[in-house]
Order: C-alpha cells, then structure tokens, then sequence
C-alpha cells in the first residue's frame, strides 16, 4: 500500500530531514513507485508538487531535500497503485477549496464498495477510490457545516464519524488539513513523535543520514512528525490506536477521538 508522511509544527520548518528518507520509499528501499506528492501550508498560501514518477528517482523530490520550504504544516503521499492508472490526476495529495481554504487530503488503503459513496458538490479529476472517498467526505462536511463553526470540535466529532464509516469499507488512513489544523486517522498504521527541548539526534532508517536537533532548532520549537512506519530507528516513535482521529496544532495534540466516543 502507499504511505504517508506528515508535519505539524509551531513555527515554520522544513521538513528535509524526514522527506530525505521518505523519499527513498517511493522505489529504492520500498515499493512504493507509482507517484508521490507533497503540500506546503506556509504564509497563508498553499504549495503542492506532484509527480507520477518514483519519489526515489525524481529530480523534483531532490528539488525539495535540497530547497527549505517552511512550513508549519505538511503532508506527504508515496502511492503504490491499487485502484486507478499511474498517472498525475492519480497522484496525491489532492486538494479542494472549502469555506475560502484549500483542503489538503492524503489517503493510505484500500475501500470496497466506494462507487455507492453518493457525491454531492465535488467530483473526482482522477479514477481511485481515495480521490472519490475525498470528494464524499468533503462534501458531507460541506452539507453538515454550510459555514465554519465558531466551535470547531462539532466539525472534528463528524469528521471521526465519517472517517470511520470510510474504516468500514475497508483500510483508511488518512492526512487531511485546511491549513488551521493537521487531521490524522487511523484505520490500520500511523506513528508520530513530538520533538521539543532538550533535542538531540536523529538517525534515518533508509538514508545513511544523522542530524542533530540541537543545531536547527530553538528551546521554544515543537515540531512533530507522523508517518506511516517510523522513519527513525533511534527514536521511540508512538502508535496510533485503529479508529482514532488525532488533530494536530503548532506540534501539539489539539484533541482526541477514539472509537468509544462513538
């Protein structure tokens, strides 16, 4: 299946380092070579590069390691097909504008039945089931919230319940964000670490590259990763649990949502 790779931090920062061994997924250290794309919330905009071609071998995945885009969130996406051609209108992220945002949305698995998702204001560019199951699931937050709530946590309880009415139809992890807030279920994987004061190094488990914390950061700095498999092999990397739905501000957890709340 793909993976994916996401940021959420309280001040803009780069997202090199995990990208640099990211990267070497998309058809070197894993199969996983069928496109990649990545997205920048930085400044108030929104940047996205997609490419059809393996992460691993792309001159413009290099362009990324080699050029610093700061951000406070990111979200990455490795696709190794399942549904739908190898081509661009099939590569993730996708994105969709809702309420004057641009709504960024990754998906890792595989859904059954996604053809009877009735579609209401979106449609689907490309032919797979995450792009459909993007277009549902926005559109039914659309119908529920006309307008943005003034209390977001009604918007963060109904996207739990539609993440896993999507969970039922088979495996859906997902990276979603309006550029506020970074939103990660969990259907079968997803990791995360936080890092903060005192930092230190880090080693990557698929490049022969260290880096230490301590040189690029400040005391005041949160920046917390979540991916698919731990990137890292000398760092404790926590499990998300299967039917919970993390949101994610300025590095930190925001709020919870697990199957008993329900």
């Amino acid at each position: 299946m793909c993976e994916l790779l996401g940021m959420s931090a309280n001040v803009p920062t780069d997202i090199c380092f995990s990208f640099s061994g990211f990267l070497r997924r998309g058809g070197d250290t894993g199969p996983h070579g069928d496109g990649w794309g990545i997205a920048f919330y930085e400044q108030g905009g929104y940047r996205e590069f997609r490419d059809p071609h393996p992460s691993s071998a792309s001159p413009i995945a290099r362009l990324i390691c080699d050029y610093p885009i700061k951000s406070n969130i990111v979200i990455s996406h490795i696709r190794q097909a399942n549904v739908g051609a190898v081509g661009l209108a099939n590569t993730h992220p996708y994105t969709r504008e809702m309420w004057g945002r641009q709504w960024c949305y990754a998906h890792n698995g595989q859904l059954e039945g996604w053809q009877a998702l009735e579609l209401s204001f979106y449609r689907p560019v490309g032919s797979t089931d995450s792009e459909h199951a993007f277009c549902w699931l926005l559109g039914e937050l659309r119908q529920q919230f006309p307008e943005p709530p003034e209390d977001p946590q009604p918007l963060w309880a109904a996207l739990h319940r539609l993440c896993e009415r999507l969970r039922a139809l088979g495996v859906f992890n997902l990276l979603l964000s309006d550029g506020r807030h970074l939103y990660c279920f969990c259907s079968t994987k997803l990791v995360h670490i936080t890092r903060r004061a005192p930092f230190g190094k880090a080693q990557l488990r698929d490049a022969d590259l260290v880096v230490d914390f301590v040189e690029h950061t400040t005391c005041n700095d949160i920046v917390s990763v979540i991916a698919t498999e731990a990137l890292t092999d000398n760092e404790a990397w926590m499990r998300m649990a299967p039917g919970e739905l993390l949101v994610w501000h300025q590095g930190e957890v925001l709020a919870r949502y697990s199957t008993a709340d329900l």
